[in-house]
């Protein structure tokens, strides 16, 4: 675990051929001549040869088009129109820096310290501890579980555990009080995946305050939107909030 990353949060608080006319040329081409008879031809006659007056050769005379049905011949199918589709929703980024303002909650907590290479199994420590209590009590929560940490240092860090509730529960043990929340304004900033892998999240953070030349407070606020307790540790979704002055 990076301490320094919060360390230094708490410090500032980031081409076509030419064609001849074809029926012309065969117009001009002479019809061959009769041939040669042994006999002396007979002298014209007023009427026109047969040869003259023969009807052009059935060949000669384009065969008739096909009669058009009644109903035009269908072309292609059009292909049916495309089922409408429900566009997929768009994933938005998660928010980086979001300005908010932190609403308080009445809230059961319980003090503890951790040391940086047990971290989380000391927050989870404290969690569990709080929800045995409600669960005894018959008590549900009325928020998502919080860690606000109270400071830091080389070697570890103070924190307070936290659960909304509507209900006070009773018999509570020396470290476990009932208090509020943290209020006021803020910037969220979102992490996805384990607890170990908040470096990167805090280094970020950090380089945004410097950035932005904003001066944090000298605590901070790590919202569970997954339950610690049930969700693996590196599908844990947390909102940070980081207090200004």
């Amino acid at each position: 675990m990076n301490r320094f990353c919060r360390l230094a949060l708490l410090a500032l608080i980031p081409a076509a051929t030419l064609s001849f006319g074809v029926p012309g040329a065969l117009a001009q081409t002479p019809s061959p001549a009769p041939a040669a008879s042994a006999s002396p031809a007979p002298a014209p006659s007023a009427s026109p040869s047969p040869a003259a007056s023969a009807a052009p050769a059935p060949a000669a005379t384009p065969s008739p088009a096909p009669a058009a049905s009644a109903s035009p011949s269908p072309g292609p199918t059009a292909p049916p129109p495309a089922a409408a589709t429900t566009p997929a929703p768009v994933q938005t980024a998660d928010p980086f820096g979001l300005e908010t303002t932190i609403e308080p909650k009445k809230v059961v907590m319980v003090k503890g310290t951790a040391n940086w290479d047990s971290a989380f199994d000391t927050l989870i420590d404290a969690f569990k501890a709080l929800n045995t209590l409600l669960d005894k009590q018959g008590i549900k929560p009325a928020g998502n579980s919080m860690i606000v940490y109270t400071s830091t240092d080389d070697t570890g860090f103070t924190f307070l555990a936290e659960i909304p509730i509507e209900q006070d529960p009773k018999n509570l043990p020396k470290d476990m009080s009932i208090g509020k929340s943290p209020e006021g304004k803020a910037l969220k900033f979102v992490h996805r995946g384990s607890y170990d892998n908040m470096d990167n999240t805090y280094e970020a953070i950090t380089n945004h305050l410097d950035d932005k030349k904003l001066e944090a407070k000298d605590t901070f606020v790590e919202e569970y939107l997954t339950d610690p307790l049930k969700t693996a540790e590196d599908k844990l979704v947390i909102n940070v909030f980081v207090p200004l002055k």
